[in-house]
């Protein structure tokens, strides 16, 4: 696992942000108080005083937030972003179906994180697949054009088919590492790029990771540089 000190910022396609935006944030860790709600501000702050929509459609056990409107539904929005989950899509569930219709029929821009990828590319037509074991790290991610970043990465769950989506970006330990929609405003990404020093540091504060997650992020938060938006 290669990590840089000096990585490149990747040129990937910009997605439109609109001013006055109406933003709906699949918050699908709105039970976890460092990675759900500090994680989902973290989100917002790559947007221009939006106006925030909160739907978390796996649990009624959501952290309290002080930011963002609850809603029970998808709302008419300007983008969304899809966060990631415990849960897993490799386990499907009913409540999964909704996010995948809104992916399939929303009109904007959306950005998804690690369960997001994962939701986006099943619903456009690819495969999940859960690894023997699970992958907690920091590692380098290879755009297309040989840019890299240094990411988070906590999942189990891997894209292994794309589907209708074009694979971007690979890691050592995942090939599809990122994608985008060949003619929808759509990206995705398997690792965590809300997941600065700062959420890591409240995560291990909090007791918001397990101790051997927290041993490898805090040895390594110092190094990751996925500070920049998703939306450059």
């Amino acid at each position: 696992m290669m990590l840089l000190l000096r990585p490149r910022k990747p040129k990937h396609k910009k997605l439109r942000k609109p001013d006055n935006m109406r933003l709906l944030i699949v918050d699908l860790l709105a039970e976890r108080k460092a990675f759900g709600k500090e994680g989902v501000r973290e989100i917002i702050t790559h947007f221009d005083n939006p106006e925030v929509f909160l739907w978390s459609p796996h649990t009624e056990n959501r952290t309290e937030y002080d930011f963002g409107e609850v809603v029970e539904s998808p709302v008419d929005c300007d983008f969304i972003v899809i966060t990631g989950s415990r849960r897993n899509v490799s386990s499907w569930e009913p409540w999964m179906d909704d996010v995948a219709e809104l992916i399939r029929n929303a009109a904007v821009p959306i950005v998804g994180i690690c369960f997001g990828h994962q939701i986006i590319a099943a619903a456009f037509g690819g495969r999940i697949e859960r690894a023997k074991e699970g992958s907690h790290f920091v590692s380098e991610v290879t755009y297309n054009d040989g840019t890299t970043v240094n990411a988070v990465f906590t999942h189990q769950d891997h894209v292994v088919d794309s589907g209708q989506l074009d694979v971007i970006a690979s890691a050592e330990h995942c090939k599809i590492a990122a994608c985008e929609h060949p003619t929808r405003p759509i990206r995705t990404v398997q690792y965590h790029p809300e997941a600065t020093p700062r959420i890591l540091s409240e995560a291990i504060r909090l007791g918001d990771m397990t101790q051997e997650e927290a041993d490898v992020f805090d040895m390594s938060k110092d190094i990751i540089n996925v500070k920049q938006s998703l939306l450059d």
